[in-house]
């Protein structure tokens, strides 16, 4: 069941008919932020039936009627789990949208969506940052960030491509806002406050040639390219097998094994094929972050469990879900048509908390969302 968390900013948008520039300044709904909500939740309805659950708040940032527990999600024959609800229906805040963000990552949802413009953007990324994927629902009058969907049914349409195994992209997008009071002086002054991981639609972005098909040198080279910029000096990486993996190997000039685990360090090679052991003595001993670098194997997609029995239940949880990097071209990906990527511990419990959605890099500044089971459904 795919958890779908909801921020709805009852005020967003209000100020539009108002010649306001804007809605930071009010504390009271005019409906039309919630209508585009119940727009989005009805379109994602026609498809996600029974495989989408809806997170959220109680009431007004959830509800077309704020006196209405019966909440949008549920007027759309969705489940939902209340994770909180706003200090006060009647004024909803920065602050309600914040909690609510904290809420749901807590919540551990595979999605945020928000229903809101600029201001909303702000306040989901102070209290998320890039933790979490979001998505915004555009509703206000400053849609100046980067991070919105071009209208709710295309946002509906994202969340369900993610359902379907589609290749979605996920990237950072920039959030900025503009000063109200400048701009109803016929001033803009935009200000960039940080950047969400949001969901895309996309197909092939990097070297692809006709017919759609990757070079797969090329990507793998480019994967490579990937990691190695975002290598840490201070990280100790874990690097398991596959040609995947090994082709980051091959940039750094390092010598690897193929079929076992080698450990790098400030792109140096500290250790080659090492047991499950000597992984677990080498991350208890390295005072600094601990990376581990997998793929999926092809047509099979198991990220865990195959290949790679180094890494036992005890030594993934001392690790960490998020210390994972997931790699994989999206050849490979779209050769799964649509089914999962699998995990096998040998830990049921480990397993079904690494279900959900991943994130999994497939070029150079390039990544996608990709479902994990544990159970192959």
């Amino acid at each position: 069941m795919f958890k779908l968390g909801l921020i709805v900013n009852p005020i967003a948008g209000a100020g539009g008919p108002l010649g306001l520039k804007g809605s930071d300044d009010l504390r009271s709904s005019d409906g039309r932020s919630q209508a585009r909500g119940l727009r989005c939740l009805a379109h994602l309805a026609k498809a996600a039936s029974g495989r989408l659950a809806v997170y959220g708040f109680n009431g007004a940032m959830s509800a077309h009627n704020s006196g209405n527990d019966v909440n949008d999600a549920e007027l759309a024959g969705f489940p939902f789990v209340s994770v909180g609800r706003p200090l006060s229906d009647e004024q909803t805040t920065p602050a309600d949208t914040q909690a609510a963000a904290q809420a749901l990552l807590s919540a551990g949802v595979d999605l945020l969506l928000f229903v809101g413009g600029d201001g909303t953007a702000r306040d989901v990324f102070a209290a998320i940052g890039a933790a979490l994927p979001a998505l915004g629902v555009p509703a206000g009058v400053k849609m100046h960030s980067g991070v919105y969907a071009v209208s709710p049914e295309s946002a509906a349409d994202i969340v369900l491509a993610l359902l379907d195994g589609g290749l979605v992209d996920v990237e950072l997008a920039e959030v900025r806002d503009i000063d109200e009071v400048a701009f109803r002086e016929g001033k803009v002054r935009s200000q960039h406050f940080g950047e969400l991981l949001v969901p895309r639609i996309g197909g092939f972005l990097q070297h692809v040639k006709s017919g759609g098909r990757e070079v797969e040198e090329l990507v793998l080279a480019d994967i490579a390219d990937e990691l190695i910029a975002d290598m840490d000096a201070e990280t100790l990486y874990v690097v398991g097998p596959g040609s995947t993996t090994q082709a980051v190997m091959i940039q750094l000039g390092l010598e690897n094994t193929l079929l076992g685990f080698d450990l790098i360090c400030d792109q140096q090679l500290v250790a080659r094929d090492q047991s499950g052991q000597g992984i677990a003595d080498a991350v208890a001993s390295h005072k600094g972050p601990v990376k581990v670098l997998i793929t999926a194997i092809g047509g099979q997609g198991h990220i865990l469990g195959r290949g790679n029995q180094q890494l036992g239940p005890e030594l993934i949880r001392r690790i960490g879900r998020d210390n994972f990097i997931v790699i994989a071209t999206k050849t490979k990906i779209r050769e799964l048509a649509g089914r999962p990527l699998l995990v096998d511990s040998n830990d049921l419990v480990l397993d079904k908390e690494w279900e959900g959605y991943i994130r999994v890099v497939t070029g150079y500044r390039d990544a996608i969302m990709y479902r994990v089971s544990a159970s192959g459904e």
